[in-house]
Parts: structure tokens; sequence; C-alpha cells
């Protein structure tokens, strides 16, 4: 079989074995809410109404019919691209997205260029240095970042640079007391520099640097191994040998043939890394109370807003998904050596 064709049965099953994961997940999220303990007639009455007023709330949204049934019509629903209402706000399920979803995204953006420069500036320092204090520090440095909890150091950040020395505030993305910009994007840095608003853009960039570097510093180990053993390796190839026999100086070796190679694998993986940080970013958004749509992920499961959940993680998940097809299909396209 040629390769144009076997690239096109790659693609056509990447492209069947994506509805198939979002069925699994979006059937796996509907079985676990209804699994878990709570209520969602309690949340949204509250203990002490009476079992008349619970019971007719209960049919009204549908959780009175069997579990087989619900599952139907919600499926049923997302078929149309119906996500449903939240049981809480009354809101269409797809205005929150809309609503929240910005400012994950520019979170995440944020994140992964911290994490790019510091990850791939560390990987480069400790591979140009091997079996030094500097390429200790170098694993030492990716470590640390898989294993420090998030929470954990997001808090620690808050306490040292909000805290004790006054720098950054404590959370949320922009004060109360100011008119937050507004522009086509939903991404505060980017509509107010659109309006020309540089004091906008200060008090956005000035509220966005804690959690994005909380986030970014702990995933910057994802891109510092990937670069320092990916660089350690080129280095040690033998184009590299001949390069350095010519007398070709260490630094433009470095720059000019090694680099350029050690960061194909960069290139795979920021695209999945951004995809997750979309749908992963939970724990920095409730920590800094930022208002993305993980931190209303972590609302509607606290208050068992079933549309909310499902729609939200079924967005997530697409999210994921696309982008990994997209990726499969482009490493296809430039690396032959991928098998099909």
């Amino acid at each position: 079989m040629s390769r144009s064709n076997s690239l096109r049965y790659y693609i056509l099953a990447r492209l069947l074995l994506a509805p198939l994961m979002l069925w699994l997940i979006t059937t796996l999220v509907f079985l676990l809410l209804r699994a878990t303990p709570g209520d969602p007639v309690d949340a949204l009455l509250g203990p002490r109404a009476s079992p008349a007023a619970k019971e007719e709330l209960r049919e009204r949204l549908g959780l009175g019919l069997p579990i087989w049934a619900q599952y139907l019509n919600y499926m049923g629903n997302l078929l149309r691209l119906n996500l449903g209402d939240s049981l809480t706000t009354k809101e269409p399920v797809w205005t929150i997205i809309q609503k929240f979803f910005p400012a994950t995204v520019e979170l995440a953006i944020a994140s992964l260029l911290i994490a790019l420069v510091v990850g791939v500036g560390v990987g480069i320092l400790s591979a140009s240095r091997p079996n030094t204090p500097v390429d200790a520090g170098g694993r030492l440095f990716g470590i640390l970042t898989y294993s420090i909890p998030l929470f954990w150091f997001g808090m620690l950040l808050q306490l040292i640079f909000a805290v004790q020395l006054g720098w950054f505030p404590l959370g949320t993305r922009f004060p109360v007391t100011m008119t937050a910009p507004t522009g086509p994007t939903g991404l505060y840095l980017i509509d107010s520099l659109l309006n020309f608003n540089w004091i906008q853009f200060r008090v956005a960039l000035y509220y966005l640097v804690l959690p994005s570097a909380t986030l970014g510093i702990l995933i910057s180990g994802i891109f510092e191994r990937i670069v320092r053993v990916n660089l350690k390796q080129t280095l040690q190839s033998d184009y590299v040998e001949a390069a350095r026999a010519r007398g070709i100086s260490e630094s433009k070796i470095l720059v000019s043939h090694a680099l350029k190679n050690a960061m194909i694998p960069v290139i795979t993986i920021l695209g999945l890394t951004f995809a997750a940080l979309l749908g992963g970013a939970i724990l920095t958004e409730v920590t800094f109370s930022w208002p993305g749509l993980a931190n209303r992920l972590y609302r509607a499961i606290a208050q068992r807003d079933y549309p909310t959940v499902q729609g939200i993680v079924v967005f997530f998940a697409a999210i994921v998904a696309l982008v990994s097809l997209a990726i499969d299909i482009l490493n296809a396209y430039i690396d032959p050596r991928i098998r099909y």
C-alpha cells in the first residue's frame, strides 16, 4: 500500500475514533454524576424544603425519570448540540461556556508561554553542560515541578508575593472597582490593546502574573525534560561531531544544528499541553479565584448542576480530541517514520 493511501486510512481511523472517545467520556461523566452522593434538588431547595416541592422540582427537571431515559434524553439533546440549561442559574450551558471560557484561554496561553520560556531555557542549560552542577540542577528542577502540588505552590506564591511583599493581588481577574475591558475576543489583554487602553492592559497583566506563573512553572518541567533528553542525544549524534571536526563553535552548533532537531518533540507536545491546560487549570482557577470555565465547573460539581458539569466536560473533551487529532495528522504528514 502506498504512503498516500495508508495516510488516508490513518486519518479516517483517527476521525472515527474521536467521536467514540467523546461518547465514552460523555457516558462516563453522566454515570459518575448520578453515582456520586447528593441530590441536585436538595442543593437547589435546601434540606428543609417540603417533600412535595422536591418531588415537583425533580419531575420538572426530568430527574424523576429512569436513568436510561435521562441518558437517552441527554444524548438526543447533545446530538442536536443542545447542552441544556443550568439547574442553578437557568442559563443555557452554551452561554456559560461563552462567558467563562475566554478567561481560561487567557490563563492557559500565559501559562504556556511561561512554561516554554522556563522549561526550554532550563533544558538547554542542562543539556549544554552535561555532568555538571547545572545539569544536576536542571534534573532537580524537573523533578520538583512534577512533584509539587499545584494548589500548595499557588498558595505559597500568594503568601510570599501577595500577602508579605504586596507585589501582586491575591486573586481574581480584574478589580471590581474598575471597568473590565470589552471586545471581540473576551481576552482582557488583547481587548485592552485593541481599545488602546494601556491602564486596563497593565491592570489585566498585573492580575494575570501570579496564576499564570503558578501553572506555567509547574508544567515547565514537561518541556525541560523533553528538551534536555533530546538535546543531549542530538549533541552526541554523528552530524554534530562532524560539525565539531570542522571547527564550528559549540554555541553555533547548539543554536544552528542541535536545537532545531531537539525542538521537534516540543512542537508535537505543545498542542496537547495547551489542550490539557484548558481543562486542567481547575486547581489554579480555584486557588486564585480566577473566573474561568474550570472554576465554573468546580462550582457546578459542588452544586450538583448536572447539565453544566456534563456540558463543560464534553466541551473540554471535544477540544482535547480535536487538538489530538490535528497533531496526529500533522505528525503523520511530517514524520514518515510514523506507522499507520
